[in-house]
């Protein structure tokens, strides 16, 4: 099994779809990666060479923000939001949605499940 960017591939898929089950990388990068590393698209990870794998890991480090630099500078965009106190910062504080949907009938996701209003009979 390759290890790469700390994550475990598959090593029975095809290269550019076990690089997808790194965070970060989707199918057009993975595609790019593969390209860069000048491996062809059928192969897959268990017939891969340690050279090439090493080439791939080296090209992810060097061109790409994946796995925990990633989540972590996602993390910091939305505590830097929530810090300054803008809009976008006040609905991430109060666990609402962001990016205008109505919240009126919908939004059960992201608001929790539905609480009784106290005093309201029927």
């Amino acid at each position: 099994m390759a290890r790469i960017a700390g994550v475990n591939i598959p090593t029975n898929k095809r290269a550019v779809i076990a690089l997808q089950y790194i965070h970060g990388i989707g199918q057009k990068i993975a595609g790019e990666i593969i390209e860069k590393a000048g491996i062809p698209l059928d192969r897959r990870v268990n017939t891969l060479s340690d050279a090439e794998v090493l080439q791939i890991r080296e090209i992810i480090d060097r061109d790409y923000m994946v796995e925990g630099d990633l989540r972590r500078d996602k993390s910091m965009n939305i505590k830097r939001l929530m810090d300054l106190g803008c809009y976008r910062g006040l609905r991430h504080r109060r666990s609402l949605p962001v990016r205008g949907q109505r919240t009126h009938t919908n939004a059960r996701t992201r608001k929790g499940p539905a609480r009784a209003i106290a005093g309201k009979k029927k």
